[in-house]
């Protein structure tokens, strides 16, 4: 972490408490940018909410537990947590089955970035807010790199059913699939679009619907709890589902198997997670288990597929024909950026264009608990997660070892980042309960 000028103490400990999470919220090193990311902190934050979410324990904990480890007691933390809570900045994650109550600190994303936005009014200042969002994640690749510069990303495809072929559509198991995770979610809420809400504000939301932003299970509790959104049956669901496949939208959900906690329907233009594929060429997105591909001799190159593409994966080329000094064109699918979603598919009026099964799938992780650590592993951050600052001289001492771990160099952190993914989050994940489970 840099200099960070005349930046509040209050804010430069919640900075360097936020690196205990899977992902932070870096300074960009452009100064416009930076200025935005301090204008940021200062409308989410009072001095007083940064100072308190600053010591929050880095794992979900009792309100009893974290009051004893601030000197306060329960009957006077709740309220502040309460506070903050209903800005999207605290979580209260209710266990679906025994009803116990943990609490922790949002994360950027997905986090307390898009609870400012999914609300139409609040006390957030949502020109504001979206404007100095809008600075942040422009102004450099920063933020980009934080969230989407390991392999393992929070967002995933999700392939569009009805663009597989009747042979192809057994072969999707419930996780993969949009509709059966609806089906079977226990909670459904829907929300404005924090994307589309924020490019509102700058002027340049397209004309897909606003409010379709879905939030799953404990997700949708606390969304709808805490007044981010409202409650939605499994058939209110599906028709928002299938309105958005209609108008050539992609759905994005979590990038875990079990229990995902919302499903994005995202346009090329206003999606930030698309938005970095397009321009950066990240990847940004865990694709589906399936590609694009198109079959050259049928295909008449009428540009459907590649311009209902919302990342620039389809393109057409011009192939030669024999005898003839001019060629045609085709489409060609970019399989090195193509995630598997089905919009051109579903484009394509001939079917040349179909979906096809991708020879090499990319890992998804079982649980939110094993993607964070994942994430925390990739980006540095594992040591900060697994032993907060300050709970003994033990824990201090395995934090600044961990610590030293993930500064090694690139070549050779990577080699323990092998063996921190074979070894010791499958020992992790027997011995950190999943909050979310």
């Amino acid at each position: 972490m840099g200099h960070l000028g005349h930046l509040r103490q209050e804010y430069q400990d919640l900075i360097e408490r936020l690196e205990g999470g899977p992902v932070s919220l870096p300074m960009p090193s452009d100064p416009t940018a930076r200025a935005a990311w301090q204008e940021i902190l200062e409308i989410l934050f009072t001095p007083e909410d940064a100072a308190l979410a600053a010591k929050l324990p880095v794992r979900p904990s009792s309100l009893a537990k974290i009051a004893s480890l601030l000197g306060m007691t329960p009957e006077a933390l709740r309220p502040r947590l309460d506070a903050m809570a209903d800005k999207g900045l605290v979580l209260d994650l209710i266990h679906p089955e025994t009803g116990k109550e943990r609490w922790i600190l949002a994360p950027p994303v997905v986090g307390f970035l898009e609870f400012s936005l999914m609300r139409a009014s609040d006390s957030i200042p949502k020109d504001r807010m979206s404007r100095a969002m809008d600075a942040y994640v422009h102004g450099d690749d920063t933020f980009a790199r934080e969230l989407f510069g390991g392999e393992t990303v929070i967002g995933r495809a999700l392939v569009q059913e009805d663009a597989l072929g009747e042979g192809q559509a057994p072969t999707v198991v419930d996780w993969e699939s949009a509709t059966a995770i609806l089906e079977t979610a226990t909670n459904i809420a829907v929300s404005l679009c924090y994307c589309r809400h924020m490019a509102e504000h700058v002027g340049r939301r397209c004309d897909a619907p606003l409010e379709n932003c879905l939030s799953l299970n404990v997700g949708a509790d606390f969304v709808v709890r805490r007044g981010f959104g409202r409650k939605v049956g499994s058939s209110e669901a599906l028709d928002i589902l299938h309105a958005a496949r209609d108008q050539g939208l992609v759905q994005i959900g979590d990038n875990i198997r079990d229990k995902p906690t919302y499903m994005c329907n995202c346009c090329g233009c206003c999606c930030g997670q698309l938005e970095v594929i397009s321009t950066l060429g990240f990847p940004a997105v865990n694709p589906s288990a399936f590609e694009a591909t198109a079959d050259p001799d049928q295909c008449k190159g009428c540009g459907k597929c590649a311009r209902a593409c919302p990342i620039g994966a389809v393109s057409l080329v011009a192939v030669r024909v024999e005898g003839q000094r001019k060629g045609r064109p085709v489409a060609r699918v970019d399989r090195e950026r193509c995630i598997g979603c089905g919009v051109c598919a579903n484009a394509c009026r001939r079917k040349v264009m179909t979906m096809v099964p991708r020879p090499k799938r990319g890992y998804v992780p079982a649980t939110l608990m094993e993607r964070t650590l994942l994430m925390a592993i990739e980006r540095g951050h594992l040591a900060h997660f697994v032993f907060d600052q300050g709970q003994s001289r033990g824990h201090r001492f395995l934090n600044h070892a961990l610590q030293a771990l993930c500064n090694l160099p690139p070549a050779k952190r990577a080699l323990a980042h092998g063996q921190l993914k074979s070894r010791f989050v499958s020992y992790a994940l027997g011995k950190v309960p999943d909050p979310m489970g």
